[in-house]
Order: C-alpha cells, then sequence, then structure tokens
C-alpha cells in the first residue's frame, strides 16, 4: 500500500517534460463487495430531509425495525430536496427493514451500497508511448472512508488539438464556449490556475475537507476543454467551468457521491458533463437511473468508453447508454488506439446481439493539456478523449444557447445526431471499434446550423455484405433454419425528450430485389426515452429460398411521434426514416459444416457481483463482455 501511494506521490510531482517522454501504462486491478449493513433508499419523487426520514421512520417503526440509522451527507445538494437516502440496517433486522422499505408506496428501490478496492500495476507501453492511468484501490483494512462504486477513473500520452480540429474556424465566427456550463466531474480544481480563466464554481463530494486537485487528471480534463494558454489550448475557453470533485486524494468514490453530484448538475442547469470514468456494472441501478434523469432533464452527457481494448463487449457505463455520447480513441496516425474499448454492448444479452458504441472516436493518444500547477503535459486513454468530445460538444453548443429561439437545436438527441451525421468514417474499421467514425467538428457545427428536428438511426442502414464496417455481420450469410441472425438499432429521437414508435414496416424490394427472400421481425421500444430506444432487426429464410442464393435488399420504414416542444402547439410532432437493408442469403448448409450456438441454452450467472478466489482477479458481473460469439469467441469469425 505504501508503494502505490509512493507512485501516486511521485506522479502527482513529476514535471511536465519528463511526462512528455514516460512510457509506462497503469493497468488496475480490482475487486467488489456489498458494504455490509448499507443500502440507498431512492424515492419516487423529491423530498425536504425531514420528509424523507419520516417515510423511512413509519415503513421501519411500524415494521418493528429499531436499529437503524440514516447516514449524514453534507456536500453542496443537502440543503435541497433529494430523492435518495443512505440507510444503515442492522444484521439481525436487515431482510425485516429491507421489506418493509420495499413496500413503502413511495420508495422506487432498495439496493446495496457497494464498495470497490483498487491497485495499480505499472508495465511497459507497447503503442505511442500509451499510458493509461485509473483509480487507485484503498487498503482492504479501510472500510469507511473506502465506499465507492465501480467506476473506474479512465486515465490516461504530445499534439495541438485545436489545430486538428480546426477549431479556429470557428472561433473567428466568435463561437468559443460562451454561456455554456460545463461539469467536470474528477478529482477538482486549484481555486486559480494560470489556464483556466472560467472557473464558476467548484463543489466538493466527498469526504475530505477539500477542492483541489492533487493528482492532475481533472485538471488535464478541464484543461482540454476550456484552457486558453497557447501552450495547450482547450476547445472552447470562455466555456463557464463547474468543477464537480467526485474523488478522494487516494482516487476513491461511491455511489451516493455521484447522486449528489448529479441531483446538483441538475439544479445548476448544467448544459455538458464530461465523464472520465466507467465501469461495467451497467446493472448499477441507482446510477443508471440518475443519469437517464440527467439527460431527460437537457443535460448532455459525454463519457470514455473505456480502456478495456482490445477485446469486444469492454464498453463501460455510463457511456455504453442510448442516451449518452460514448467516445473511443484513436491515435494520430487514425487508428483505433489498442486500449479503446469496442464491441456490442452486452445489455441486450441473451434476447438480444448488442448495440454499436463507441458512438464515434477522436484523438486519445498523446494529446496535450495543462499540467497540475503549471505547463502542459500530454495524456493517452479515453479519459483524455472524452474532454475533446465534450470541448467540442460546448463549443458547438455556445453557437446557438444564447438565442432563445434555437432551444430546441441544442439537445442531447440533436448533439449526438450532429456528431453522428458529420463524423468521419475511418477506413478497414468495424463499427462496433468506430462507431460513426471520427470526429469531424465543423461539419457538425453545419448540421446544427441547418438542424430540423427529427429521427435518426445508428447505424443509418443494415448491409450485412459490407466488410469491414459491418463486421461481424459481413462474415456470416443466413440461409433457412439457421438461427435468427439479429441487429440492434439505437432510435435517437430529436423530436423531444420523450415519444413512441408510431408505425413500422418492413418493405421488401420485390423481383430483382429478392426482398422475398428473406423474412424480418421487428419489436422496438414502447416508450422512447430519455430522446432514445431501440430498434430490433431479426432476419431469418423462408423455407421457399432454402435452396436460394443471392442478396436481397429492402428498406424498413420508422415513425416516430412525439409531443410537441412549442408550448402553443398541441399537436404532436413526427417524423419517419427509412433504414436500408441488404442482406446475403446462401442454400442451407450439410450439417457437418454447421456449428450450432444457442444463446439461450448457455449457463448464465445471474445478474450481479459474485466473490472470487483470487481476490486480485478483476470481479465484473460475470457476463460483462458476454458469453457471445463475436466477443469472448471474437477470433472464430476472423
Amino acid at each position: 500500500m505504501n508503494l502505490v501511494l509512493a507512485l501516486l506521490l511521485l506522479l502527482s510531482n513529476v514535471s511536465s517534460e519528463d511526462l512528455s517522454n514516460v512510457t509506462s501504462t497503469v493497468k488496475v486491478q480490482f475487486t467488489s463487495r456489498v458494504v455490509e449493513n448499507e443500502y440507498i433508499v431512492v424515492f419516487k419523487g423529491y423530498y425536504k430531509p425531514s420528509t424523507r426520514q419520516s417515510y423511512i421512520s413509519a415503513a421501519l417503526t411500524n415494521s418493528g425495525v429499531a436499529d437503524w440509522r440514516i447516514l449524514k451527507r453534507e456536500n453542496a445538494a443537502s440543503e435541497h430536496p433529494s430523492d435518495f437516502d443512505v440507510v444503515l440496517l442492522k444484521e439481525t433486522q436487515k431482510y425485516t427493514g429491507l421489506d418493509a422499505l420495499t413496500e413503502h408506496p413511495l420508495v422506487k428501490r432498495v439496493t446495496p451500497q457497494r464498495l470497490v478496492y483498487r491497485t495499480l500495476n505499472y508495465v511497459n507501453s507497447t503503442e505511442d508511448g500509451e499510458k493509461v492511468f485509473r483509480r487507485k484501490m484503498k487498503n482492504l483494512n479501510e472500510s469507511w472512508a473506502n465506499r465507492h462504486t465501480n467506476r473506474r477513473l479512465l486515465r490516461a500520452i504530445p499534439k495541438q488539438i485545436t489545430s486538428v480540429l480546426q477549431v479556429d474556424a470557428l472561433w473567428k465566427l466568435r463561437v468559443t464556449g460562451q454561456n455554456v456550463k460545463v461539469a467536470v466531474f474528477d478529482t477538482g480544481l486549484a481555486a486559480s490556475h494560470p489556464h483556466l480563466k472560467n472557473i464558476k464554481e467548484r463543489t466538493n463530494w466527498t469526504n475530505e475537507k477539500s477542492l483541489s486537485d492533487t493528482l492532475g487528471h481533472g485538471t488535464f480534463v478541464a484543461g482540454v476543454i476550456a484552457s486558453s494558454s497557447k501552450e495547450c489550448l482547450g476547445l472552447a475557453p470562455d466555456a463557464e467551468l463547474h468543477i464537480f470533485r467526485v474523488f478522494t486524494n487516494e482516487q476513491v468514490s461511491y455511489t451516493s457521491w455521484f447522486l449528489d453530484a448529479f441531483n446538483y448538475a441538475i439544479l445548476s442547469k448544467i448544459t455538458v458533463l464530461n465523464l472520465s470514468i466507467g465501469g461495467p456494472d451497467f446493472m448499477d441501478h441507482p446510477f443508471v437511473d440518475k443519469v437517464w434523469e440527467l439527460t431527460a432533464n437537457g443535460v448532455i452527457m459525454v463519457s470514455a468508453t473505456g480502456n478495456d481494448g482490445p477485446l469486444y463487449g469492454t464498453h463501460n457505463n455510463p457511456a455504453d447508454q442510448m442516451d449518452v455520447i460514448g467516445v473511443g480513441g484513436i491515435n494520430w496516425a487514425d487508428k483505433i488506439a489498442s486500449f479503446s474499448s469496442r464491441g456490442m454492448t452486452t445489455w441486450e444479452l441473451p434476447n438480444g446481439y448488442g448495440r454499436v458504441k463507441p458512438d464515434l472516436v477522436t484523438y486519445g493518444s498523446g494529446v496535450r493539456g495543462s499540467a497540475l500547477k503549471t505547463g502542459c503535459q500530454s495524456l493517452s486513454g479515453t479519459s483524455v478523449a472524452s474532454p475533446v468530445v465534450a470541448g467540442a460538444v460546448a463549443l458547438l453548443a455556445s453557437g446557438f444557447v444564447g438565442d432563445l429561439t434555437q432551444k430546441t437545436r441544442i439537445t442531447p438527441a440533436s448533439m449526438k445526431q450532429a456528431l453522428l451525421s458529420s463524423a468521419r468514417r475511418l477506413p478497414g474499421v468495424g463499427m462496433f471499434e468506430q462507431g460513426a467514425g471520427k470526429l469531424d467538428l465543423l461539419r457538425a457545427f453545419y448540421f446544427l446550423r441547418h438542424y430540423i428536428p427529427q429521427v435518426t438511426l445508428s447505424p443509418s442502414y443494415v448491409d450485412l455484405t459490407e466488410c469491414m464496417y459491418m463486421w461481424p455481420y459481413c462474415t456470416q450469410a443466413i440461409y433457412y433454419s439457421g438461427m435468427p441472425t439479429v441487429v440492434n438499432v439505437t432510435i435517437i429521437n430529436g423530436l423531444g425528450v420523450s415519444g413512441h414508435v408510431a408505425n413500422v414496416t418492413w418493405h421488401p424490394y420485390l423481383g430483382e430485389g429478392y426482398g422475398e427472400k428473406v423474412d424480418v421481425a421487428l419489436t422496438f421500444s414502447d416508450v422512447l426515452w430519455p430522446w432514445s430506444g431501440w430498434l430490433a432487426v431479426a432476419l431469418t429464410v423462408p423455407k421457399a429460398a432454402a435452396g436460394w442464393q443471392g442478396v436481397a435488399h429492402g428498406h424498413i420504414s420508422l415513425t416516430v411521434e412525439s409531443p410537441s416542444q412549442d408550448d402553443q402547439d398541441t399537436e404532436a410532432v413526427r417524423s419517419t426514416i427509412n433504414l436500408p437493408l441488404k442482406v446475403k442469403v446462401i442454400p442451407t448448409p450439410p450439417r457437418h459444416k454447421r456449428l450450432l450456438w444457442d444463446q439461450f441454452h448457455n449457463l448464465r450467472y445471474p445478474p450481479g457481483y459474485f466473490p472470487r478466489d483470487d481476490l486480485l482477479a478483476k470481479n465484473d458481473p460475470l457476463d460483462w463482455n458476454g458469453d457471445h460469439i463475436h466477443t469472448n469467441f471474437k477470433e472464430i469469425s476472423k
């Protein structure tokens, strides 16, 4: 433990010149367990502390549970109504108390508090001197200050990002980040940093009495977004910075800190929120629900997909959520960085295949940003790529947020649509590694200038014959009697925060289009919220085409309906979009040439975290990157 602290201290005091030559990669090993007797009680609404206490007291007292207390939280959100409390229940009465709380009519959910331990291992870097920093673990014997979630600080090694993205073209138009509130959830920031001229507010959500950054990561992220130093310029130097210190000096955090901080971000009417963190647990319900609530309130969330590449199925939460802009990393040669997480999401297993993530990629290797006290340094990781996109989003938003007539132009949906529609596709790279492609700032700005609220899809078309972009779909034609091929499509609803699918229809191209040679089954979200939903396309071959070979064509038309965002207009608004579909069909192969893969009959572990014999081994959900033919078994498709 002392060695780890010494290494962190050494890192905090290294000069920018030294850092530019560092070639070590910091790997993280961690384990997780439930904090004994502590539970997060989430309510169905926001209530004052006294009201929340009365509800909890009524539930527990009436059930005969006497040994309990609400853990006190002291932060900037304490005096405001909240939708949760952390309750300590003693072991002897735990289950009675949990049942009583869960059955209370105003309680939405009761979930355990989770504790994560992390450690750092330094190994030689192999790509571009890339260096990946992550949150370290505390000693197993320190229980109180250690409580935090399995959220990972995805830290990153040189180049002026603003020149590469041609940011000066927007600066010349006086688009510099003005009137945009950017929240940085990280390790804090000093009260006065020479690179940052517009620090609007600093808040501390930890159990330490400090607002400052001693590790340098929060400073670096803030600098990439809004530095005014000529040595390492940020993308939006006039943006308002709202610094949320959610990590301690030991890089510890836990769920309730984030929930309180997220609530305060909503109260502060934040425009853009950068999360250079992530974790494999998309089943952390309080955290996931709060992210949905944030985006539903108009906060554009940008998050790192993770440094768990090159494995597939390793996207971190919340970047893997449909309403969040998930960012992957590339190097200066426009190649996917080896550390960048990739592959389909695993939320959909076993019934689905997985959605496309990341949403897009940008430079995350050797990016220059502000050092802890003065000067610049170069870091790598998706936690570097994330603030690049967050800075771009702040810059884009600043071109429109000051105009009240443009309020529908900047939303979580319209911003994602702008980024994805304008992205430059990388040749020879699949969509599960690059998403829509590489960030193109100027094309995104042009898209927003001419934006009309609409519905878009990700991916925007389905061509199962196209390699490499549609890999691994393009490696396997479909045939009669084969398992359905499922494509999970994300619906991005620019019409409003909520909506529904009014109509969806498969249109086969008959005749030479051979659309009748394929059967298409469609399922979709009952409700599109917030700003998004899903469409599942299942492809099979009818018996009549058992001996046919060729390419079948058609398109799926999708109509979405949402309440009008115009206060004067009570009519619902609609948008219809087509999803082109192209798929290769072959005659049914002989049995000895077929491989049966049936996810429904694989042994699936229950959801959640489980202890392992080796406490140094990763303790992710055991199905995190999925019992899936193209994640754990990806190599057989090559």
